[in-house]
């Protein structure tokens, strides 16, 4: 039986979500999206041949969203608002019985910390209540650890060395934009870097070490740059075994150049500063300057591969595996109206969504996605837009 979906976003993820919904009545009955500014779920809504409600509402807000979420009455509310949200639409879930999915974890304001414990401590919660809260059902995180999980039940006995990759091969033609809000893309790149290694996380300046990598099926060769990501943290505790977990992401160097500059003056800055009698947020300011990710999809070309590396032993022997996914820019527009990133973010969404209700992945808690069974989700990543490939014992290898 279809069930009633709340999303809350209408940004370019919240675009993909609603649409890759729209795509499974069987699973989404009725879809409501809402975002701070209705306007923007009604022009995603204008663009789906199903019947797509809208709503308004402040998702820093409980109340707000409680009393939307008591409205609607939805057997699950996907959020792909902003990860300083993830607390407050966790605590309206709680307060009005409903499970809960995210893409991204929480995030204070006021500091760039991506860190898990904020959730986790709201296991007991989630558990007493009888109801599912999943994180991290993205692409990465979200895909990439269920990439992992996959490897370990089925390529590996034991997995030692693991290298996520995220390489963005798409042109938009601006000279400096970001891909997601860019706020949070900024803050991500800047923060310091954490790698996993010898039973613990080391911290270096970001993007201090750099490699190259040649994608496979003619993506291209790019410089890839090692920093921080969330998955990170999950994995380490949910995968035995690991000596070093390491997440790497490719950047081209007019990016680079900007973000020097741009951080040298100070516009990637998070603290508040006077400004004409007023408090401004330099970074926050600096986002209504740069392009709407949600608009790039109509001038982004080219083609995403993320994927997995993995070192390690099966059978007694050593065993390297790289799972991954190809994602073309311009075939995402055609389906869904978005560039690449927001699709290979919303996909995932929707499939974890598709998992709880389904019922393969309900149970009572706050779970990381690597920590449910990875074949129905690797099945549908195959059935709905992302399909994988697995190539064993490749033949190049990571620094």
């Amino acid at each position: 039986m279809s069930a009633t979906v709340l999303i809350i976003g209408a940004g370019g993820v919240g675009g993909v979500v609603t649409h890759k919904c729209a795509q499974v009545p069987e699973v989404f009955g009725r879809i409501v999206l809402a975002s701070r500014t209705e306007g923007k779920c009604r022009a995603i809504a204008g663009q789906i041949e199903r019947p797509v409600e809208t709503a308004q509402v402040d998702a820093d807000n409980v109340p707000e969203l409680v009393a939307l979420i008591g409205k609607v009455k939805p057997a699950l509310v996907i959020n792909v608002a902003l990860p300083y949200q993830d607390l407050t639409i966790m605590d309206a879930c709680l307060a009005t019985g409903v499970d809960y999915l995210d893409t991204a974890n929480y995030e204070p304001l006021d500091t760039a910390k991506f860190e898990y414990h904020w959730q986790w401590a709201y296991q007991d919660r989630f558990h007493d209540a009888g109801l599912t809260a999943l994180l991290g059902s993205g692409f990465d995180p979200g895909a990439t650890n269920v990439f992992t999980a996959y490897l370990a039940k089925h390529v590996f006995d034991e997995i030692h060395y693991l290298d996520i990759i995220d390489v963005n091969g798409g042109d938009h033609g601006y000279p400096f934009a970001t891909n997601f809000n860019p706020e949070i893309n900024i803050r991500e790149v800047t923060a310091s870097c954490r790698h996993w290694e010898d039973g613990k996380f080391i911290t270096t300046e970001p993007m201090s070490l750099k490699q190259s990598f040649t994608c496979p099926e003619g993506v291209g060769t790019y410089n890839i740059y090692r920093l921080y990501h969330e998955e990170l943290e999950s994995l380490v505790k949910h995968i035995p075994h690991l000596r070093r977990a390491q997440f790497w992401m490719s950047f081209g160097d007019s990016y680079l150049k900007h973000l020097e500059v741009l951080g040298n003056v100070g516009m990637t800055g998070i603290e508040p500063v006077e400004f004409q009698g007023q408090k401004i947020v330099p970074i926050q300011f600096l986002k209504a300057l740069l392009p709407d990710p949600a608009s790039l999809g109509p001038r982004t070309k080219g083609r995403t591969c993320i994927g997995v590396h993995a070192r390690g032993i099966r059978d007694g022997g050593k065993k390297t595996a790289f799972l991954y996914n190809i994602c073309d820019h311009q075939a995402c527009y055609a389906e869904v109206q978005s560039q690449a990133i927001s699709y290979t973010t919303g996909v995932p969404a929707m499939i974890g969504a598709k998992q709880i209700l389904s019922g393969n992945w309900r149970k009572p808690g706050v779970w990381n996605i690597e920590q449910m069974d990875p074949d129905p989700f690797m099945a549908d990543m195959n059935a709905y837009g992302l399909p994988w490939t697995l190539l064993e014992d490749p033949d190049f290898d990571l620094a």
